[in-house]
């Protein structure tokens, strides 16, 4: 079963992704890795809401590659991966 799922408002959807797992012939444990910064979009909401009542658009769309605030963001499941849900202030760039 595949899930449906759109942030609200200005919030995204992202997948962090580069997490090193190995360090030359050195296996790093799970809990001393370090968070990654990159991520990937997975979905987009509508865009923040300004006072007039109007939306700013978002500037990500899905399927881009961000670097993300490392400490950011609500970790959640979805199918089976671990995601995060980010406010898109949270976006410092995107990579190309």
């Amino acid at each position: 079963m595949t899930t449906t799922f759109m942030p609200l408002g200005g919030r995204v959807l992202i997948k962090r992704v580069g997490g090193e797992k190995q360090v030359g012939s050195i296996h790093v444990p799970d809990g001393a890795q370090k968070e990654s910064n990159k991520a990937e979009v997975f979905a987009v909401g509508l865009g923040k809401r300004l006072a007039d009542g109007s939306h700013l658009d978002p500037m990500v769309t899905e399927g881009d590659k961000v670097l993300v605030s490392k400490y950011g963001g609500m970790e959640i499941e979805i199918d089976g991966l671990q995601l995060f849900i980010v406010q898109e202030a949270d976006i410092q760039a995107i990579i190309s």
